[in-house]
């Protein structure tokens, strides 16, 4: 069966799913400065920091429209699945559905499923990547559909910023009691819960602290690693991303590892030298 899999530009593409032909990105949009900046294959992300540090106002997203989805399911694919960031952080994923509703409503009822994914970033592009897995073994839609609900559930999401700034004034650490001290130099470790909100791990002094124990609560989770694929984005921090990498790998071996520069929406809220983990 032809597929078609539609990910929101938080999660990033690698150069061989561009390649494919099976997947598009639904891209959001950024206002800072005074600048509107399409998160799509224009993204500039050395001058995208550089808006940031030179702007006084937190930069603002918008998710894509549901006519914006509505027109990527109107297509030959057979079977379409959309993959949106967390639901509890940005309405990307009620508008798929949205889309979804006003396909049918236009062109009659077509095998179209929107995943939330509970996380973010590299953790969307694994989910695009599960997908095209079971499509290429020859799974229904409802296994498909089945067999990466399952591995949503089990998949854990990581992150060490240098700042929570953005994070905090775009209303997406809600709930979260403590406060960071920027001025001592405190790093927390994220993660998220699992019906897709933001939690706190651990406090640590430093970048270099945070990423061991970062690294630490990844191996503490981790189950059957020699099945999964390690995911690491980074926002203009290769050298860190390779870091995490090799730390990891003395502690687990994995079936592969992708390592990708954050997209538009990923570097606003990771910000300069921020690294998200998925596994």
């Amino acid at each position: 069966m032809s597929y078609k899999i539609i990910i929101d530009s938080c999660g990033e593409l690698t150069e061989e799913m561009k390649k494919s032909g099976n997947f598009e990105t639904a891209s959001l949009q950024i206002d800072v400065g005074g600048h509107h900046i399409v998160d799509d294959e224009t993204f500039d992300q050395a001058d995208f920091l550089k808006k940031i540090r030179e702007s006084e106002e937190c930069p603002k997203s918008s998710c894509p429209s549901p006519e914006r989805y509505m027109e990527e399911y109107h297509c030959e694919a057979e079977h379409i699945y959309a993959v949106t960031l967390s639901a509890e952080l940005s309405g990307s994923y009620n508008s798929a559905v949205l889309g979804k509703n006003l396909y049918e409503e236009e062109y009659g009822e077509k095998d179209i499923y929107v995943f939330n994914s509970r996380s973010a970033s590299v953790g969307e592009t694994l989910i695009g990547l599960k997908i095209a897995e079971c499509e290429k073994k020859g799974l229904s839609f409802k296994e498909v559909i089945d067999t990466v609900e399952a591995y949503i559930e089990e998949q854990h999401t990581y992150f060490l910023l240098e700042t929570l700034d953005i994070l905090k004034k775009n209303g997406r650490l809600k709930g979260l009691k403590a406060v960071v001290a920027t001025a001592l130099n405190i790093k927390p470790v994220m993660g998220s819960t699992p019906d897709g909100n933001i939690q706190q791990l651990a406090n640590t002094r430093g970048m270099k602290k945070g990423l061991v124990r970062m690294v630490e609560q990844i191996v503490a989770d981790l189950k059957n690693p020699e099945e999964k694929i390690l995911a690491i984005s980074h926002c203009n921090c290769r050298e860190r991303a390779e870091t995490v990498k090799n730390m990891l790998l003395e502690k687990a071996g994995f079936k592969d590892i992708i390592i990708v520069d954050t997209a538009g929406i990923s570097s606003m809220y990771a910000a300069d030298g921020g690294v998200i983990v998925v596994v």
